[in-house]
């Protein structure tokens, strides 16, 4: 058990939060989400005690043992790779240690041979025998074959030291296991591996993430870093979005009656329970949805922008036709046919393959051979990963907005597009060169809505984004009427919004119309 009491946090005399009273407790995973900035990897420094609170304690239960996941990827470079995992128990790691000196001392003493005896008792409890094996279960269904295990961790290619890291910390079955954004630079089946993990793993688990996917699968508690407090709320994380939306509403509904609202809510805790697909946890751990009562539900005063496409025309039947297109070098003798209502996921190893691609079908680029043909009906519109040159004029966004409204618009009529993406007041008068990578990307998706397209080319368009901006994103795609290609990191948007999956490698090589869970199953499986 892992006890955060009265805490605060102030950096310069700014409150990063106060007054944090929460209890983790064992057989729970701690999904904890919060706006950038917010204080979520600081608040689990506190928790390890890399930083000290201002006020407050943190008390981990005796003979407890916290596991963290590391962020340096240098610091084993030195250690092969089943050693780097095995140090993820610190004491079995000093054991072994020990041990090995002591065997390799010259002079053996009665007093060596007690101390032997004594760290083999301590060896045998702590399972070292298995140590090995059990490292290499881990490794093995992160995606790191036997190949590697001997091999020094300098040698390693960055994302295989993730992999490597994360193996560590899950080692040894720790009774606190803290994970910050586990799942980055993870590919889709080592992902699915860990969700399994940590669905079977029986003590407790805090994680902080931005894939809802992830959160949604393996969490039982949302706790929630926000406006200075930290709240906790059970259920993952859609059933926290969708419940605190609901409260939200109920809050600013005055008339409604209270009766009303108890029925509402009941109906909803009800009916999400009873989705498996929306709460597996409820299913997989303890049922946490059961045990919610209505008290438990509270409004988030998060803020959330309005992402919604509106096409000024609906396409026709013929949306696009693409044949023996290559691009020397990147990608060649791709053919397709895009048909009405798909929503077309492109999946690749290389993320620079799908980018080319829509740049051609974009008309960015013309260096190509083959064809490829949009509908008489279709007007598309394309959402870059790299949007830098979008951005160098010095524009306040007011006219940075002008640009693309087609017409001359009111400087009202442009705010509002500003405000519907979270840029009021005097924010709207900031310069377009200043921007951050979230802001840039929420004015790009200004510029697409604006637009009026009915087809819809967005490369990773959930780079730099928040939660927040991600879920309106992944609601905006799913009621948009015309065609959407795109790629994305976001499982949960790959798997609740293409109905087609196409995997572009140097060619084809998978087509399919299903979802994104339908293509993982069938390639996990052959």
């Amino acid at each position: 058990m892992l006890k955060v009491q009265n805490v605060e946090l102030s950096f310069g005399g700014r409150k990063l939060f106060s007054e944090v009273n929460l209890e983790f407790t064992k057989g729970n995973c701690y999904g904890i989400i919060g706006a950038n900035g917010a204080g979520k990897t600081t608040f689990l420094k506190i928790l390890t005690g890399e930083i000290e609170p201002t006020l407050g304690s943190v008390w981990l239960a005796p003979n407890c043992r916290m596991s963290i996941l590391k962020q340096n990827q240098n610091a084993f470079d030195q250690y092969t790779v089943l050693e780097t995992v095995i140090k993820g128990h610190e004491k079995l790691s000093k054991i072994i240690e020990e041990k090995e000196e002591l065997y390799n001392v010259v002079d053996f003493t009665d007093a060596i041979g007690m101390r032997l005896a004594e760290l083999e008792g301590e060896f045998a409890e702590l399972d070292g025998w298995n140590a090995e094996a059990n490292a290499e279960t881990l490794l093995t269904g992160l995606g790191i074959g036997s190949s590697l295990f001997h091999v020094i961790m300098k040698n390693l290619d960055p994302k295989q030291k993730v992999k490597v890291l994360l193996a560590q910390a899950l080692f040894g079955n720790p009774e606190v296991l803290l994970l910050d954004e586990p799942t980055n630079n993870l590919d889709p089946i080592s992902a699915r591996w860990l969700e399994t993990f940590l669905l079977n793993f029986e003590n407790t688990v805090l994680v902080v993430s931005h894939d809802r996917h992830f959160l949604n699968d393996v969490c039982t508690d949302i706790c929630d870093v926000e406006y200075g407090r930290i709240s906790l709320y059970p259920g993952n994380y859609d059933f926290w979005y969708e419940s605190s939306q609901l409260a939200l509403r109920q809050a600013k509904d005055q008339n409604k009656k209270s009766e009303l609202k108890i029925k509402e809510l009941e109906d909803f805790i009800r009916r999400f329970s009873a989705n498996k697909s929306k709460a597996k946890q409820a299913t997989s751990r303890k049922k946490a949805l059961d045990k919610i009562v209505l008290n438990d539900i509270k409004p988030s005063m998060r803020r959330y922008p309005f992402i919604d496409f509106q096409p000024a025309r609906d396409p026709g039947n013929d949306i696009l036709t693409v044949e023996k297109l290559t691009k020397p070098g990147i990608f060649e003798n791709v053919s397709f046919t895009i048909s009405k209502d798909q929503k077309v996921a492109f999946i690749s190893s290389n993320s620079l393959i799908p980018t080319a691609l829509f740049r051609i079908l974009a008309g960015e680029d013309t260096e190509f051979t083959g064809t490829y043909k949009w509908g008489v009906t279709i007007t598309p519109a394309f959402f870059p990963q790299e949007n830098g040159k979008y951005f160098k004029r010095d524009l306040n966004l007011v006219d940075w907005v002008r640009q693309y409204t087609g017409m001359e618009q009111s400087e009202t009529f442009i705010r509002g597009w500003l405000g519907r993406m979270l840029f009021s007041g005097e924010e709207s008068l900031k310069s377009a060169t200043v921007l951050s990578g979230g802001e840039k990307v929420r004015c790009m998706l200004i510029k697409v809505m604006l637009s009026g397209a009915n087809a819809l080319l967005l490369d990773d368009p959930t780079n730099h984004l928040d939660l927040e901006s991600i879920t309106s994103l992944n609601q905006g795609m799913n009621r948009f009427r015309g065609n959407v290609l795109f790629t994305s990191h976001d499982q949960e948007l790959l798997d609740t919004v293409a109905n087609r999956i196409i995997v572009l490698e140097n060619t084809i090589t998978f087509d399919k119309m299903c979802n994104y869970e339908e293509y993982l199953d069938e390639i996990e499986n052959k």
